[in-house]
């Protein structure tokens, strides 16, 4: 039984898994009239994802093509001024770190410093897990500044990452 998935669904799906990790993406926006679809990938390196010449970027193209069965489709690729202030942009960060077998504690710490020094009010980091390569997992939780949960108005990013 093959299944169709709305376009919604699929290209971020493809172009975050057709983007080196190295590209940062911090988002993947999508668009779509009757005729034309835009994409818009929000990323910290640009460069990365336009590729030498804007080879990757016509590259994506096609292929975004091919899956959406249709050629009018427009690729914008957004700068993120300020990385350290994107929750998914530090937790990818955070993760590459750990994978890398960094010490924890100070990847957190750093990370922490760097975000409140870019202007952040608040931030809470959750990592769980095996920490530090000990056999039994745990749950940790650091936080610096504010972070109002209860507070609808409050402008606040999110990010859940697995490693």
């Amino acid at each position: 039984m093959l299944v169709e998935l709305p376009v919604t669904v699929v290209i971020p799906a493809y172009s975050l898994i057709n983007l080196p990790d190295v590209a940062s993406v911090a988002s993947v926006i999508i668009e779509r009239t009757s005729q034309a679809i835009t994409i818009s990938i929000h990323t910290a390196r640009p460069g990365i994802v336009i590729g030498r010449g804007g080879e990757e970027v016509s590259r994506l193209k096609k292929e975004v093509a091919k899956l959406c069965n249709t050629d009018d489709i427009h690729l914008n690729i957004n700068e993120v001024k300020r990385p350290e202030l994107n929750a998914e942009l530090v937790g990818q960060n955070i993760a590459s770190q750990l994978v890398k077998k960094m010490p924890y504690r100070r990847v957190l710490n750093k990370t922490m410093q760097s975000t409140m020094r870019m202007g952040a009010e608040g931030i809470r980091i959750n990592v769980s897990g095996r920490l530090g390569g000990v056999e039994i997992a745990r749950s940790e939780r650091f936080m610096e500044g504010r972070v109002p949960l209860h507070t609808l108005r409050a402008d606040i990013d999110l990010s859940l990452i697995h490693i």
